[in-house]
């Protein structure tokens, strides 16, 4: 993946960091390159307090914002969390001063996940662990591109069964109030980063997790992205049918009523299509932003939407001695939760939803 890195990266501790974090990236196979419209990872550089966010061209871009955050550093949530919405990125850094020696890099998720790396161990071992923690951006495949096709069966254009049953579950979703961020995001963004922020991530009100349920063989159910999961309703808006996934032009085929302008899918749909298509016996999927206790995890924080989350997801569900009743964590992420059916899913679940997601 090409990289290159924007702002201003011209303090000594930016410096620092910029030249140790390019040579751990060229040594990967990574290559640097001057023009950020030709990057698919930025590097974002901007003075402590001072985010300047940086304006992707395409969804398919991951933004790393690298700031400077206070000493001592107490309060990843109000001290740090700002900063990520604020410059329009995937994940954030902050470098704070460790004594004499070179500075801690605390890493800041969406879903409030933070985790540090320190200089204990010398300048080679800090940045790999970096590497490590951007890694999986670094080498991820955004499959968020939709194929539109205003082909649904007349007699799907209401709905069926299977859609009420997923209204239900967004009903249900909803009441869970399993929401990852801890600040509303149109209070920290001016009118125009908060459309852009939306256009980018798929983001409407307070709305997380997903919701699909199997049609046949081969079509599911799925919730759209950025909608109101409490008020699933309009059908090609609310709620769509996934018909595949087209490798050639990586993107979801979807298929909606005439004369319905549609939304987006759910950025999982690559992860419900691998799912569905090789378990038969699996009819429903749920994904939220929580966590269970005792189950398996994915071993990266591959961004959603990615082909590698994806398959690693798809990974664990087989390897389960009951597919059709899964449960998979993502790593700092949440749950994917397969199911018979929605109903049977939140039967099975019920209590046992942890609001907290561990960070590793």
């Amino acid at each position: 993946m090409d990289f290159t890195f924007v702002g201003s990266a011209n303090s000594d501790t930016f410096r620092w960091f910029a030249d140790g974090l390019r040579d751990v990236m060229e040594s990967e196979g990574h290559r640097f390159i001057d023009e950020p419209e030709d990057a698919r990872l930025v590097f974002n550089f901007f003075p402590k307090g001072r985010p300047r966010p940086f304006r992707r061209h395409a969804q398919a871009v991951f933004v790393c914002a690298v700031t400077e955050f206070p000493h001592p550093f107490t309060d990843h949530i109000a001290q740090g969390y700002p900063m990520l919405p604020r410059a329009l990125a995937n994940i954030a850094v902050g470098l704070v001063p460790e004594g004499d020696g070179d500075p801690e890099a605390h890493f800041i998720t969406m879903e409030q996940g933070h985790y540090v790396i320190s200089n204990h161990a010398g300048r080679d071992s800090y940045f790999r662990q970096v590497y490590a923690r951007i890694e999986p951006m670094a080498s991820s495949t955004l499959v968020i591109d939709n194929f539109f096709q205003d082909d649904l069966p007349e007699e799907l254009w209401n709905g069926d069964a299977i859609t009420e049953s997923i209204c239900r579950a967004g009903r249900q979703l909803d009441d869970l109030d399993l929401l990852p961020a801890p600040f509303p995001m149109d209070e920290l963004l001016s009118p125009r980063d908060f459309r852009h922020i939306k256009r980018l991530f798929g983001i409407g009100g307070l709305s997380y997790g997903n919701i699909s349920a199997r049609y046949d063989d081969d079509w599911f159910w799925m919730s759209a992205s950025g909608v109101d999961k409490s008020r699933l309703s309009v059908i090609g808006q609310d709620i769509l049918m996934v018909k595949d996934y087209d490798a050639a032009r990586n993107g979801m085929i979807v298929s909606h009523p005439p004369g319905v302008e549609p939304r987006r899918v759910s950025v999982d749909a690559i992860e419900h299509w691998m799912i569905y298509r090789e378990h038969p016996q699996v009819g429903a999927i749920l994904h939220v932003h929580g966590w269970m206790e005792d189950i398996r995890s994915t071993e990266f924080n591959y961004p959603c939407g990615t082909y590698e989350l994806g398959v690693a997801v798809a990974d664990i569900v087989r390897e389960d001695d009951d597919p059709s009743r899964c449960v998979v964590g993502l790593k700092n992420h949440g749950l994917t939760i397969t199911g018979t059916s929605l109903d049977e899913i939140f039967e099975r679940v019920e209590g046992k939803i942890l609001r907290t997601v561990p960070m590793g």
